[in-house]
């Protein structure tokens, strides 16, 4: 099983600024807690151990944050000097891998993936990246990946209406190899010059979950994660290196 995790908090947030100015998106209050709180936690307790953080805008205030609170947890730091994209900084942060596969997620989305289901899937499959898929209805926000009977990626649609699809939920198992050595420049986008430029030649499994998702990336999904985590209330509640 893959145990060590790269969490990509280094975007702008420019969307989200009218709600949360000031702030990498990451750090979003969710009832007095960073949202990347949440997401470390949801790792941690499916069995990840080792932690890279990819980091640019405003990376200090995320660097002092878990210095403080998950002092205890093993991690590194991967910090832009200039924006990358996020294959940029993907590719940056896998330099600082210790496993041969990785888990991928992003700071400002909570999907609760089997992390032992998309790793076991990835490596009998040995893939270069293994996507999980999210199925939603009626919704614009987002392109539709489609797969076959064997899971294999097969096409990107682009973002408009559909009344139901899957969509890329943003945590992926990737083989750090692949990336580091694939033909791509220092800056580009992980979707875009990776993921829908490769998928036709490279091994690219797609691991269906219907589980909680949500990405606070607008306001409104903002607003959306104040009500529904609340109730997940232990965390934080005290310093973890207490």
């Amino acid at each position: 099983m893959i145990t060590q995790a790269i969490i990509l908090a280094g975007g702008l947030g420019t969307r989200l600024r009218s709600a949360v100015p000031d702030l990498p998106k990451c750090m979003a209050p969710i009832n007095g807690k960073p949202f990347i709180a949440y997401v470390i936690t949801e790792l941690q307790q499916q069995g990840i151990n080792n932690f890279i953080f990819s980091l640019g805008y405003k990376s200090e205030a995320i660097v002092k944050f878990i210095s403080t609170y998950f002092s205890n947890i093993n991690f590194e730091l991967s910090i832009e000097e200039e924006p990358l994209g996020t294959g940029g900084a993907i590719k940056l942060a896998c330099k600082k891998a210790s496993q041969q596969n990785i888990i991928i997620t992003n700071g400002d989305t909570l999907f609760k993936v089997n992390i032992t289901a998309l790793s076991t899937l990835h490596e009998t499959e040995n893939a270069a990246c293994t996507l999980s898929l999210k199925p939603m209805q009626n919704f614009n926000r987002y392109g539709v990946v489609e797969i076959d009977e064997t899971k294999r990626i097969i096409s990107f649609k682009e973002k408009q209406f559909y009344k139901t699809g899957l969509i890329n939920g943003g945590v992926y198992a990737l083989s750090v190899n692949d990336i580091i050595y694939a033909n791509l420049p220092e800056k580009f986008s992980f979707e875009k010059d990776y993921l829908e430029s490769f998928y036709q030649t490279k091994k690219m499994k797609g691991f269906v979950q219907d589980d909680y998702f949500i990405d606070i990336g607008i306001p409104e999904d903002y607003l959306k994660a104040q009500k529904e985590l609340k109730s997940n209330s232990t965390i934080l509640t005290h310093k973890q290196n207490d």
